[in-house]
């Protein structure tokens, strides 16, 4: 994958767990999975009942298969410890992140935070969604007990630092290189980011090189991201009313066949934004992104008249 789609892969997983919380247990399946890896941090298995803003980046990172850039952990503090023995902490608060980005909050943070490094004790974390012009969106786990998004302004109050994971180290050229290449569309077989497939398989994984997977059920999915070259080279998530429970990486053998890409269109308007037309044509905001995906867009820029393919 290319340093943006790894960045973009992160953002995803934690897009996916929005809505998630304590009260009615759904939050479980991310502390799992923070609990399933191995080593596990400081050798503490979280509870439920735990403060799990640090778990639940953590998670993002286990999914992701990409803990050797993301350090794993519980508590903040030592969350900060870790990215930077790993040379991936930013200290300037006004530092402008990056989605994929790990920013961190210090709650006591003093009035002066516009002309001072805060370097208190960190309180909570997140992970950067999207920047646009001076405001951040992240994605936090444990926010009122639940996965929500907070707005914040570029060197805002309470901003601690940045985990800044180097993904660039992880990315591969997907250009005419001859190593293994990734992008929205698998040259082998001609599937593409959007498209709607015929899921046969029982098992998804974690990471598109992941050892061991986890069952789920076969159905229709859509393809999410590609790493071709990879052991399970295509990531899939469930289609609504397509019978499977698939969210993850899945092996090429497992695809049935194409079962056809969105064939609905939406035309432009002015005032338009991807946001608002993902909110009201696919029911959720955050499904933007697939938006965009579909479309092959390089930002979030639309102008109107543009007609746009939307996803099942």
């Amino acid at each position: 994958m290319t340093e943006q789609e790894l960045r973009q892969q992160v953002v995803s997983i934690a897009q996916g767990w929005i809505g998630c919380k304590e009260s009615n247990g759904t939050h479980k399946p991310i502390i799992d999975l923070y609990n399933s890896h191995k080593p596990l941090a400081r050798g503490y298995p979280v509870k439920y009942t735990d403060a799990w803003c640090s778990t639940f980046a953590s998670a993002c990172a286990i999914k992701a298969g990409l803990t050797d850039i993301i350090p794993t952990e519980c508590g903040c503090g030592k969350h900060v410890e870790l990215f930077k023995k790993l040379g991936s902490w930013q200290e300037n608060d006004a530092y402008v992140p990056s989605p994929g980005d790990y920013i961190f909050y210090d709650w006591q943070d003093g009035a002066n935070y516009a002309t001072t490094d805060n370097t208190g004790a960190p309180d909570h974390v997140g992970i950067v969604e999207k920047v646009s012009g001076q405001t951040i969106t992240v994605i936090e786990g444990n926010m009122s007990n639940a996965v929500g998004r907070r707005t914040l302004k570029v060197n805002g109050r309470y901003i601690r630092g940045y985990g800044v994971p180097k993904y660039s180290s992880k990315a591969k050229d997907t250009g005419t290189g001859g190593g293994a290449s990734t992008g929205t569309t698998a040259p082998s077989t001609g599937l593409s980011v959007g498209d709607v497939v015929d899921f046969t398989g029982t098992t998804h994984y974690a990471s598109s090189n992941a050892t061991s997977g986890s069952p789920c059920k076969p159905g229709k999915a859509k393809v999410t991201a590609l790493a071709q070259g990879a052991k399970h080279p295509y990531h899939l998530v469930k289609v609504s009313g397509g019978g499977s429970t698939v969210h993850g990486w899945a092996d090429a053998g497992d695809i049935g066949g194409t079962a056809g890409s969105a064939a609905r269109t939406y035309t432009v308007r002015s005032g338009d934004s991807l946001w608002a037309i993902a909110a009201k044509q696919l029911g959720n905001g955050s499904r933007y992104t697939e938006i965009k995906a579909l479309n092959g867009l390089k930002s979030d820029t639309i102008h109107p008249g543009q007609v746009l393919k939307l996803p099942d």
